[in-house]
């Protein structure tokens, strides 16, 4: 058997609303569903986070090759 949850009387209210409003079998339905949905954006969170920090790191590596392209060009190299 699982563990225990001991909760506030209005958050077990909130629960039982949560269940007819969903048509779930049981508390425990509704509160793993909500789990799922706070690992859901949890998750979605973290891989925003890591594009931002590839992007940023792109942009910085993009913005040295166009410098050094533009640079080679305004030199008269045999790029023109």
């Amino acid at each position: 058997m699982g563990k225990p949850l001991m909760l506030q009387e209005a958050d077990a209210e909130r629960i039982e609303t949560l269940k007819r409003r969903l048509g779930a079998r049981t508390k425990i339905d509704v509160v793993r569903s909500a789990l799922d949905l706070l690992e859901r954006d949890a998750e979605k969170r973290e891989r925003v986070a890591r594009w931002r920090r590839a992007a940023t790191m792109v942009a910085a590596e993009s913005r040295k090759g166009l410098t050094r392209v533009s640079t080679t060009q305004s030199s008269g190299s045999p790029l023109d």
